[in-house]
């Protein structure tokens, strides 16, 4: 808005008062910036001429009422101050205009307000409106402003935490997935994958209605175990508020250790709940607390209780109880589990060479007792998982595809629900956790006909460029049907003495520029916790051809998502979108 003179030294003449009223508009540049000044209702007015939108130039639009409108998505825009109508737009950035001997003169000091304020603010607006570009610019906003990952990433965490009353889903586990992926990614994806995080999130709770939160119990006094007990018998009878209720009262007074050991033990008295998604969640819940601390732990943690509670169980399906009763299997173990890790107590149990072929054999009965031996003899639960871990990334490797394509889900289900197994050990010592490597090994048996006939496991000659054979990877996922080829050049990079993190960010690379679904983002980090848990060179190269293939298999996509963030970044850096 106009104002008097006052012969600041950042003024830039736009031209004479008369003109600019005959013209009721003009742009000026200075300092690299476009500056739209417009004479109406008697007054003078400037604002930056690029739409905070999509950058296109608000000189071409119109001015009646006080309201400035774009003319390409019609926002809106308070022309004295330059805030907006609608949210989607942002507000436009406004500036002193005066008179000098019949001149209009308008003043450019540059914006000095806090931009990680500002950004935290079109952050939250974004999540609640689950606007994507704004969420993407506001991502890119707190990055360049110098804030950690991990900042955008507790943003995330608590709004998903909070605003879906079905509890944890698909968006909070994507999030915290992309989390685990960001150190391992060029500087450039990380924010990528932040932003692919915080827009499933938004994209999860949009339209859903709030999580209201329960009271812990007044019993400060009441052992972690008893607590324990109560969360996992509200559980079984499907009692959502009792668990809650529960739930809080262990995270409020007892351990970290404590609210693992009570939380996987509720999500292993029965088996794979929905199809291994919910002890992933659960495990996924702790990887994100890890990263924004232990503080958030009563927003974050109640939201798994729906995932328990509404949780369709395995053996309930005909799958696990015809014709052979898998589930029968399991719970007998379960009942003499604590005799068996009493008989192991003390032991160090070493893999039998055949560990791995029995559990990818066709016979339930003898993969259960090799497993139940296994525990007698002193493995661990994290030992166990591992191996399981492993057979089921083969799975992957080896999956046919002449099987129908959905029957990719079916092998990834299990990979990632026994990676969760083997992550989850870093956090409980519930002897709970064995029943997760019974109901992963099972589920490996179940997905045995997919690899029928079994796709072949690489064999690398070790011959090659790592940094052209990359290039190729990337080129396979622009194709349809190198799915194989894909698994190779893995197979190969790493054994033509590519570096290891190299692989890691060219798939995170592929990963971040398609519209991966939740599946996708899953696989690649399932992949990579595996791939970096092993020592053995032979064994690591599994996961990678693994995800490798299935990523390949899900690809390309029409990249909707990587032209939006494109578009972010751009009005981030000032570009000129839209203005000659």
């Amino acid at each position: 808005m106009s104002s008097d003179d006052t012969g600041s030294d950042d003024a830039v003449t736009v031209g004479s008062l008369d003109q600019l009223r005959e013209q009721g508009q003009a742009v000026v540049r200075a300092n690299g910036r476009a500056i739209a000044v417009f004479h109406h209702e008697d007054d003078l007015y400037a604002v930056d001429n690029r739409c905070p939108h999509m950058g296109f130039p608000l000189s071409e639009g119109s001015v009646e009422n006080g309201v400035l409108t774009c003319h390409w998505h019609h926002a809106r825009f308070e022309l004295s101050c330059g805030d907006t109508f609608d949210p989607w737009a942002d507000d436009v950035r406004s500036f002193p205009v005066e008179t000098r001997d019949g001149d209009v003169y308008v003043h450019t000091t540059p914006d000095d307000s806090d931009p990680v304020e500002r950004w935290t603010d079109r952050l939250e607006t974004g999540l609640e409106e689950n606007l994507n570009l704004v969420t993407a610019k506001a991502t890119i906003g707190l990055f360049d402003a110098g804030e950690q990952y991990t900042y955008p990433l507790a943003i995330g965490a608590r709004f998903g935490s909070t605003y879906r009353a079905d509890g944890w889903g698909s968006g909070l586990t994507t999030h915290a997935a992309m989390g685990n992926l960001v150190p391992h990614l060029r500087p450039d994806d990380r924010r990528r994958a932040l932003y692919t995080g915080l827009s499933s999130v938004a994209d999860d709770c949009a339209g859903e209605p709030p999580r209201f939160a329960l009271d812990a119990f007044d019993c400060a006094d009441t052992s972690p175990e008893r607590l324990e007990s109560w969360l996992r018998e509200c559980v079984e009878v499907r009692d959502s508020d009792g668990a809650e209720r529960c739930l809080r009262t262990i995270v409020q007074h007892g351990t970290r250790e404590d609210a693992a050991n009570a939380i996987f033990a509720a999500a292993t008295d029965s088996l794979y709940l929905d199809a291994g998604h919910s002890l992933d969640f659960c495990n996924k819940a702790f990887e994100l607390l890890d990263r924004i601390g232990w503080e958030h732990a009563d927003e974050v943690l109640p939201a798994l209780v729906p995932r328990l509670t509404a949780a369709t169980r395995s053996e309930e399906l005909s799958s696990w109880r015809q014709p052979i009763d898998l589930a029968a299997l399991c719970f007998g173990v379960h009942e003499e589990l604590d005799d068996l890790v009493a008989a192991g107590e003390g032991n160090t149990w070493t893999r039998p060479e055949t560990f791995i072929d029995t559990l990818l054999s066709d016979d339930p009965e003898t993969i259960v007792e090799a497993v139940r031996e296994a525990i007698r003899q002193g493995a661990t639960a994290e030992e166990l998982a591992r191996e399981v871990a492993h057979a089921a990334a083969l799975r992957v490797a080896r999956f046919g595809t002449a099987n129908e394509f959905s029957d990719w889900n079916t092998v990834h289900h299990t990979f990632t629900y026994a990676n969760a197994v083997h992550q989850a050990a870093g956090y409980t010592t519930t002897p709970a956790l064995y029943r997760g490597v019974l109901a992963g090994a099972t589920s490996v048996y179940l997905d045995r006909f997919l690899n029928t006939p079994p796709a072949p496991l690489p064999d690398p000659d070790g011959e090659g460029d790592p940094e052209g054979i990359a290039d190729e990877l990337l080129g396979t996922f622009d194709v349809d049907g190198k799915v194989n080829r894909a698994g190779e050049l893995a197979a190969g990079f790493l054994e033509s003495g590519g570096e290891p993190a190299d692989l890691v960010r060219t798939l995170g690379e592929g990963m971040l520029r398609e519209d991966a679904g939740f599946h996708v983002l899953q696989n690649l980090e399932a992949a990579v916790a595996q791939f970096e848990a092993e020592t053995d060179p032979e064994r690591a190269r599994v996961p990678m051809v693994a995800t490798a293939r299935y990523l390949s298999a899900h690809f390309p996509t029409r990249r909707e998502r990587e032209q939006t963030f494109t578009i972010a970044e751009r009005l981030n850096r000032g570009e000129r979108i839209h203005e000659p």
